[in-house]
């Protein structure tokens, strides 16, 4: 009973009902708040959640565009991409870098050549989760052996891609030029969407100038991958753009033609067809495989074609400077004529030198005992260096370098051929500028017959001579014959920019074309030999130039001086000469004289291009009989 009287029932009932009320409020607000939580979760933020949730799961990778193929003017493959097994190691997603080497180490044929190449990729600036290359080019037997082991190398991956593959790469590897791996500078440059997941681009010739043309539009995929970033299917594609496929003027037969002609030799043969400036062949020999600069050459490899004394990786077609000698000369009877310094008829007499003055140093002409009377056909046929000196002598270097740069000497007069060389034409100011010297009378002997301060690269030697192919109708000189595609060639080549060389006399063009017929088919000229029983007729010239300067009355002796101080041997020409579909330029480097090396080579190409190429072409095809003979 004394219990009872103390105990507050009631109040304890209402301090209860009170803190029940409270507990039921707070989870009432807790239940309220979990539920505009998951109300803002589920249906406010949906899409952004869901977006970063598919960041886990989904990734959105670029699929780089095959590059666009290239060809020669009859269809013939001459670049083209294979595909190629690789691994490729992120270095986001690896933990021990240096364990993961090692490991594929031991089990795959990884030079410690191209473990030093990674590492210095792996310094270098690229993008963020690009894939780095280890290992090119894997057997199936080394594909086999990583697949079973690949879950012990996270963010290592076996990637197959299109790698550029140069059938023909020692006739080409000048001409085409080569593709490689981007480097910091090329990325900073060129479009990061573009070319996103593209490794490759292209280094020089026609796979540089190009670029744009031959590389395609990127495409993309998301994939969904698990947590260690593997791919386990593609959720949705968009497929890259193909670059365009490219036809060039490139006659790969004449190509190899102007290879054997040259092999164990040192020089360069340019073709180009005066029509259309197309370049029929641009061979530079030595050369080298192209294929190895694709996907890295090795520094062993590459210090080999770096200090080989012959220069494989030099393009003497485009780059090598060369005294021109009397290659020059119809070009300078072009000069002499319009400028009316030399007509027709004009005889001089030739002693075997020339004189400024009565006292002075005499320039030697190439026959110590002279030519005696000639004129100007005479005089280009037989070569006679004095006509020429005293020419030049009379038309000045002012006039000399206004015709001789009509003629595309002292630039680069080429549409789409990268890298080429500008040569030198030297006039008052090149000397002032360049020497800090007056110019000399002296000085317009020597570049009346090419030498002296004159330099000329091949190509543009062949592009002059096909300008007096044309008479002296301008069609600069291209390798691009046709885009297969939706595209203009007329888009990516520059617009031509030389006018006509018009004459004031047009009949001395032919009149010039005379002189060099005489050359090839005269009684005395220098290059009968080579013109010999052809059954077409060809204009040409040959030159000899000297690689080192003789005293005045030194005598050239080919079996006393070095093999590489000899002179070169030069020659340029076209044919037929009525309807011309050829003109060459070749040098044989310390070949000795134009007319027993250069012009010989010429003929042979001749012959290919107007017969041997043309008989082929219309042969009647030979079907094998039953026995395996023909019918």
């Amino acid at each position: 009973m004394v219990w009872d009287e103390f105990k507050d029932t009631a109040g304890e009932r209402r301090l209860f009902q009170r803190r029940a009320l409270v507990m039921l409020v707070m989870v009432f607000l807790v239940l309220a708040g979990l539920l505009g939580r998951m109300y803002q979760l589920q249906l406010v933020e949906h899409e952004t959640y869901t977006t970063l949730s598919d960041k886990n799961r989904v990734q959105v990778q670029s699929v780089p565009p095959p590059r666009g193929l290239v060809y020669d003017r009859s269809n013939l493959l001459l670049a083209e991409n294979r595909p190629v097994f690789s691994v490729t190691i992120v270095p986001e997603r690896v933990d021990d870098m240096a364990a993961t080497l090692t490991g594929l180490q031991a089990i795959l044929d990884v030079s410690e050549e191209d473990r030093q190449r990674f590492e210095r990729r792996l310094d270098e600036y690229r993008r963020p989760f690009e894939a780095i290359p280890l290992s090119y080019d894997l057997s199936e037997d080394e594909i086999a052996r990583l697949s079973v082991r690949r879950h012990e190398f996270p963010g290592v991956e076996v990637q197959a891609e299109l790698v550029r593959h140069y059938p023909h790469s020692e006739l080409t590897a000048h001409a085409l030029g080569y593709v490689g791996r981007i480097n910091r500078d090329e990325l900073a440059r060129i479009d990061p969407v573009n070319y996103a997941g593209t490794n490759y681009i292209g280094k020089s010739g026609i796979e540089r100038f190009y670029e744009q043309v031959l590389h395609g539009q990127v495409g993309y995929q998301n994939v969904e991958t698990n947590a260690r970033g593997r791919i386990l299917r593609v959720l949705e594609r968009e497929n890259p753009v193909p670059g365009e496929d490219l036809q060039l003027h490139l006659d790969l037969r004449l190509q190899r033609k102007a290879h054997e002609l040259l092999e164990g030799r040192r020089g360069t043969i340019v073709a180009i067809e005066p029509s259309t400036g197309g370049i029929l062949a641009l061979a530079s020999v030595p050369s080298f495989d192209s294929n190895k600069f694709v996907t890295g050459i090795s520094a062993r490899e590459y210090r080999k074609l770096s200090t080989d004394i012959d220069q494989p990786l030099f393009n003497r077609a485009l780059r090598g400077q060369y005294p021109p000698g009397s290659t020059i000369k119809p070009m300078m009877a072009v000069a002499a004529l319009d400028s009316g310094v030399t007509t027709r008829e004009k005889e001089i007499w030739d002693p075997g030198y020339y004189q400024l003055q009565d006292s002075g140093r005499r320039w030697r002409d190439w026959l110590r005992s002279g030519h005696g009377w000639v004129d100007l056909i005479e005089a280009v046929a037989e070569s006679c260096d004095t006509y020429f000196y005293e020419m030049g002598v009379e038309m000045g270097v002012d006039t000399m370098h206004h015709y001789l740069s009509a003629f595309g000497f002292g630039e680069d007069a080429t549409l789409d051929v990268s890298g080429a060389l500008e040569g030198i034409l030297p006039s008052r100011e090149w000397k002032r500028a360049n020497r800090d010297e007056p110019w000399y009378p002296g000085d317009s002997v020597n570049m009346s017959i090419g030498q002296g301060f004159f330099l000329a690269t091949p190509l543009q030697l062949a592009t002059a001579t096909s300008l007096i192919a044309n008479r002296g109708v301008w069609v600069e000189p291209r390798l691009l014959k046709d885009i297969k595609g939706e595209r203009s060639v007329q888009e990516f080549l520059p617009a031509q920019t030389h006018k006509p060389l018009t004459l004031k006399n047009p009949d001395d063009w032919e009149y010039v074309i005379d002189t060099m017929e005489a050359v090839m088919h005269g009684a005395k000229g220098t290059a009968r030999r080579a013109g010999a029983g052809a059954s077409y007729r060809m204009a040409g010239k040959t030159g000899t130039a000297q690689v080192f300067s003789l005293g005045q009355d030194e005598e050239y002796d080919a079996e006393e001086i070095r093999e590489r101080l000899r002179d070169h041997a030069l020659f340029v020409g076209f044919a037929p000469t009525d309807e011309p579909k050829i003109a060459v330029a070749v040098i044989v480097e310390n070949g000795g004289g134009g007319s027993a090396v250069a012009a010989p080579v010429a003929r042979e190409l001749f012959d290919a291009w107007l017969e041997d190429f043309p008989a082929a072409d219309h042969a009647p095809l030979v079907e094998p009989d039953a026995d395996g003979g023909s019918l």
